[in-house]
C-alpha cells in the first residue's frame, strides 16, 4: 500500500479510491461556451465552459482545460514560473501562433509529473465545482513543437490526466488527434469524444468508431474552404454533418469566438 502512496503521488494524483463517473448523455443537445458563459436554452442537455467559470445550473457540465498548452493570458505566469515546463527550440519558446499559447513540455517522465503538480488540482478544482466531465484541449500539441515532442510524449501525460480526472470523479474527453481515437477509448481511457471541424478534415468516422454516440461535434461559420483548399459554403458543411450523423451524435454550428448569446457574432444551429 505504502508504494501505490507513493507511486500516486509522484505522478500527481491523491491517493485516494475513483469516484464514480458520470458519462454525458447520448446525443444530448449541447452548447459550447468558451468564449463566455451565458444562460443555456432549456433543451440543452450539456455545457461546456471554462474551468474558471461556474457550471451551469441542472445541466451536465464539461470543464474546459487547456491541457497541453498555457492560455493566452496565462502565458507570462507559465514563463516566469514554470520556464522549465515550456517546449523550447533553440532557446526561444515554441508557440502555437494560431492562438498564441505556448507548448507544455511533456518529454520526459519528471516534467509529466511536475505539469501534473499544477493541471492536477485543476481538474480536482472542477470536480468541487461540480462539473462532471472535462475537455482536455490540445492532445495534438506535438504536431506543432517543431519536432520536440513525440506522439508517445502526449500519450504518455494523457493516460496520466484520465487516472486523475477519474480519480475524481470525473469522465474526461478525447480533443483532437483523430488517429489516437482508436487507443484514445481502448488504451488511454478518453471516456467520450468533444470534435471539432471534423467535416471539414473527414475525421469524423474514427471518432465515431471509437467512442459510438459519445461523439461531440462542433463545426464553424467561417470555415471557407476544404481540406483539399477548395472552397465551401461553411454551412453546407454544418448540413453535411447533419445527413451524415446529425441522427446519431449531437452536432451543432457555432461561430469561432464562441461568444456569449447576446453578442452580435453569436452563432448556434442545431442539426433538424
Amino acid at each position: 500500500m505504502a508504494i501505490a502512496v507513493i507511486v500516486m503521488t509522484i505522478y500527481g494524483v491523491p491517493p485516494a479510491a475513483a469516484e464514480p463517473v458520470l458519462l454525458p448523455p447520448v446525443k444530448g443537445q449541447f452548447d459550447y461556451q468558451l468564449g463566455g458563459a451565458y444562460d443555456p436554452a432549456t433543451s440543452v442537455k450539456i455545457v461546456v465552459r471554462d474551468r474558471l467559470k461556474p457550471p451551469a445550473t441542472g445541466k451536465y457540465n464539461i470543464c474546459y482545460v487547456n491541457t497541453y498548452q498555457t492560455q493566452p493570458d496565462e502565458g507570462k505566469w507559465w514563463a516566469s514560473k514554470h520556464p522549465d515546463l515550456l517546449v523550447r527550440q533553440d532557446g526561444k519558446f515554441v508557440v502555437d501562433k494560431q492562438w498564441n499559447e505556448y507548448l507544455l513540455d511533456t518529454s520526459t517522465d519528471a516534467k509529466r509529473a511536475a505539469l501534473m503538480e499544477i493541471i492536477g488540482p485543476w481538474f480536482d478544482r472542477c470536480a468541487t465545482d461540480g462539473f462532471k466531465g472535462i475537455d482536455a484541449d490540445n492532445l495534438d500539441s506535438w504536431t506543432r513543437s517543431k519536432g520536440v515532442l513525440a506522439m508517445a510524449d502526449n500519450v504518455a501525460f494523457a493516460k496520466l490526466l484520465v487516472k486523475r480526472a477519474h480519480v475524481a470523479g470525473l469522465a474526461i474527453a478525447q480533443k483532437n488527434a483523430s488517429d489516437l481515437a482508436p487507443t484514445g477509448s481502448s488504451k488511454i481511457g478518453f471516456d467520450f469524444a468533444i470534435v471539432e471541424e471534423c467535416q471539414i478534415w473527414k475525421e469524423c468516422d474514427k471518432f465515431t468508431a471509437a467512442y459510438g454516440g459519445l461523439v461531440y461535434e462542433i463545426e464553424y461559420n467561417d470555415n471557407t474552404k476544404d481540406s483539399e483548399g477548395n472552397p465551401v459554403d461553411p454551412l453546407s458543411i454544418f448540413n453535411a454533418a447533419c445527413s451524415a450523423r446529425g441522427n446519431k451524435i449531437s452536432v451543432i454550428y457555432r461561430d469561432r469566438g464562441l461568444v456569449p448569446s447576446k453578442s452580435p457574432d453569436y452563432v448556434y444551429k442545431l442539426c433538424k
